[in-house]
């Protein structure tokens, strides 16, 4: 059912605050279109902290993406090919509100609140074979280093606390 109209509040947010908390990834998408297929794609990712978030890229296909920080505050850490940060910013909601990426750039968010509200858009079709590439020198989510690389990247930002 296509829905014509829906708000993005805090009505909206509560419950998908309790849903993130209750996944073991600890974050969740809400998507406000109707396929893998739509263009563009236009969501909310609502994390709670601890959620790790591999570090990756959209290169095949290229594809940019749009991120607005609504509520809470992420940090958002850029790396060279090789692994090494090149740009770590705190998007807050207010001051910095969000970032336009540009395709292929290697990137990971840490929410740095107890939940961090980000309104997302990216264009589409959505394929999970091909959406992320994940670089060798970064865990991937669920490996054993993964909790340590992400404090390592907490203390890359700056003004994180």
């Amino acid at each position: 059912m296509m829905r014509d109209l829906q708000f993005i509040d805090s009505d909206l947010f509560g419950p998908l605050k309790e849903k993130a908390l209750a996944l073991p990834r600890l974050r969740t998408n809400h998507n406000f279109h109707e396929s893998d297929d739509d263009n563009p794609h236009r969501f909310l990712n609502v994390m709670a902290r601890g959620t790790y978030v591999s570090p990756h890229r959209h290169l095949q296909p290229p594809k940019s993406e749009t991120f607005l920080v609504l509520e809470g505050r992420a940090g958002i850490l850029l790396f060279d090919d090789a692994g090494k940060v090149v740009q770590a910013e705190v998007l807050d909601g207010t001051k910095r509100l969000g970032v336009d990426l540009a395709p292929g750039v290697w990137h990971t968010l840490v929410v740095l609140t107890p939940f961090v509200v980000i309104f997302e858009v990216k264009p589409g079709p959505w394929v999970i074979s091909s959406d992320k590439g994940f670089p060798a020198w970064a865990p991937r989510e669920g490996d054993p280093g993964a909790g340590t690389y992400l404090d390592w990247l907490r203390q890359q930002l700056p003004d994180a606390n």
